[in-house]
């Protein structure tokens, strides 16, 4: 009866210092890594293409005619009107061209040229 007391106790005890306890527990658990992978998704990627969204709409809502341009298509001209979602863009002297404002981008080229 003592025998099978104590290799049950040993039992327990080795069962016991399997287990992970503590930090090594928590590290070791797969919702944790989930919650981790999803964080660090979260400030690399989701996070800073926000900012650059907000970015572009505050430059958006601030465009003025003669401000210079380019649109996602790679047309560089200078805003002649605005008119809501339409820019009227000048391409070449009196040609006009007429987009949506989602597709106006700022140009880096007139940007380096105001700074300098």
């Amino acid at each position: 009866m003592v025998f099978m007391q104590a290799e049950a106790a040993i039992e327990a005890v080795e069962t016991a210092a399997q287990q992970p306890t503590g930090v090594a527990a928590v590290l070791g658990n797969p919702l944790f890594m989930f919650v981790i992978i999803i964080a660090i998704m979260y400030f690399l990627m989701i996070r800073p293409q926000r900012k650059r969204q907000k970015e572009i709409e505050n430059f958006r809502r601030g465009l003025q005619p003669g401000m210079e341009v380019v649109t996602s298509g790679g047309i560089y001209g200078k805003i002649k009107e605005i008119d809501g979602n339409v820019v009227v863009l000048e391409v070449a002297h009196n040609v006009n061209v007429r987009v949506d404002i989602s597709v106006v981008f700022a140009n880096p080229g007139a940007m380096s040229q105001e700074g300098k």
